[in-house]
Parts: structure tokens; C-alpha cells; sequence
């Protein structure tokens, strides 16, 4: 009867994890993969090449500036729910859930040096991609932001890099590597999945991204086992994602024309 019981309860734990990791994604970035799949179907069913096609990272979100800055506070300040969710449900009794993923200021400096380090090797690889990709006609022609040329337009982008970062490094590798080691999948399988995930809430911008993000979700997973810690992700994401956003924004506000959705 014990043993039968314990079974009983190992299964239930289980299947309860199961589907809280399901009504998590459901909540977040497994959401915005189903809506990047959809989006990627509608492109290629278009007679335009992809190549073509655009898309934008950040729009207005109204056209009255004061309203704009409204919208684009509460979109990232909303979109960091589910963060605060994981981080809740990570939580143990006496166990931290920001050190359980290594979140946490306890190593500032090589957190720092590691997320610098990330950004090399994905940087200049990642631009690379993109280019290769558009020529090859595989990935849209990438618009980091169509915000209007406003005081708070380069804090926003900042923060919009802020949410970025967090929103995809806690969740889809602090808190997705948790649970699925908990339920006991391989460390390889769970940076498969983990990184597949990555790429596929990227695919509205086309197979390129796709491939990359794939690639940086692996080479993320391979950091996050080693160092058990995402912090350095979360830092080195944070900083691509400002360079991309608030360069692009800077070179439309000071040479309008010049670059595409400008």
C-alpha cells in the first residue's frame, strides 16, 4: 500500500508539473512561439519574397506621444508577470529562487566578464546570419524599432531590452531547466528543447533568425550547466538587445532614410 501510495503521488507531482510548465508557457514565450509560427505560415503564403517583407520589433503603440509612453510602460511592466511567476513558483522554504538560478548579485564581476564574453562570440556570428539570411531570401528584412524620435524613445527601448532579457533568460532557461530536470529529462534534451523554443518565437522574422537563435539558445544552455547561473545571460542578452534597439534608433534619428522603416 506505501509503495503503491508513493507511486500514486510521484505521478500526481509529476503530471502537476507538467502542466504548470505547460500554463506557464501558455502565459509567456510559448504563446509568442504559437503567434511566430502562425505569423511565418502567413509570410510564406504571401507572393512576396520573404526578403521583402518586413518586420518591426517595436511599434507605436498609440499615435498621441503622451499615450504612446503609456502603452510602452505598462506593455514591459505586464510582460514581466510571468516572470514574477516563475520566480514565485521556483521558491522554496529556506531556498531562494533568485540564487536557485543564479540570479543574484553574489558575483557581479564574472557575471559581467561572462555575459561580455557571450556577446562576443554571438555578436559579429549573429549580424553575419542575418545578412546571409536576407540575401538568401530565408529572413525579413529586421526593423529593430519604428518608435518616434521622442525624449523617453531611447530610456524605453532600454527598458524594452531590460524586459527582453529577463523575460526570456529566467524563464525559458532559469526556470524551464528546473522543472525539466525535475522531471527527469537529459541535460542534452533540455537544451534542445530550451533552445528550439528560442528559435521558434524568433521565426516571424524568418529561418534565419530561427537558426540563430537556435544556435544562441545551445550555446546559452551549454553556459547555463556549466555555470548555474543566468545572470551572465541575462547581462549578455540585455546588451545585444540595447545595441541593436538604440543603435538603429540613433542612426534613424540622426540620418533619416537611411536604414529600412525609416
Amino acid at each position: 500500500m506505501t509503495n503503491n501510495r508513493t507511486e500514486w503521488s510521484g505521478n500526481a507531482s509529476r503530471k502537476r508539473l507538467i502542466f504548470e510548465v505547460v500554463i506557464v508557457l501558455a502565459l509567456s514565450l510559448g504563446q509568442s512561439a504559437a503567434y511566430s509560427i502562425v505569423a511565418i505560415i502567413r509570410r510564406l503564403s504571401r507572393t512576396e519574397a520573404l526578403a521583402d517583407q518586413t518586420a518591426t520589433i517595436n511599434r507605436p503603440l498609440a499615435d498621441e506621444q503622451v499615450f504612446d509612453l503609456v502603452y510602452q510602460l505598462l506593455s514591459v511592466t505586464f510582460a514581466l508577470a510571468p516572470v514574477a511567476l516563475v520566480l514565485y513558483l521556483l521558491w522554496q522554504p529556506g531556498r531562494s529562487s533568485f540564487r536557485r538560478i543564479g540570479f543574484d548579485l553574489t558575483r557581479p564581476g564574472r557575471d559581467i566578464g561572462w555575459g561580455v564574453a557571450l556577446v562576443a562570440i554571438i555578436g559579429i556570428p549573429g549580424i553575419a546570419l542575418y545578412i546571409a539570411g536576407n540575401a538568401l531570401g530565408i529572413t525579413v528584412t529586421i526593423v529593430p524599432t519604428a518608435l518616434g524620435t521622442y525624449w523617453w524613445t531611447i530610456p524605453v527601448l532600454i527598458l524594452v531590452a531590460a524586459r527582453a532579457s529577463l523575460e526570456e533568460e529566467i524563464i525559458v532557461v532559469g526556470y524551464l531547466f528546473t522543472r525539466l530536470r525535475e522531471l527527469g529529462c537529459k541535460p542534452w534534451a533540455i537544451i534542445g528543447i530550451s533552445a528550439v523554443l528560442r528559435g521558434s518565437y524568433h521565426l516571424y522574422q524568418g529561418f534565419g533568425p530561427f537558426v540563430g537563435n537556435v544556435l544562441m539558445g545551445i550555446l546559452f544552455g551549454f553556459a547555463y550547466q556549466r555555470w548555474g547561473r543566468v545572470m551572465p545571460l541575462v547581462i549578455a542578452h540585455f546588451i545585444l538587445d540595447v545595441l541593436s534597439f538604440t543603435g538603429y534608433a540613433l542612426v534613424a534619428a540622426l540620418v533619416p532614410g537611411f536604414l529600412p522603416g525609416t
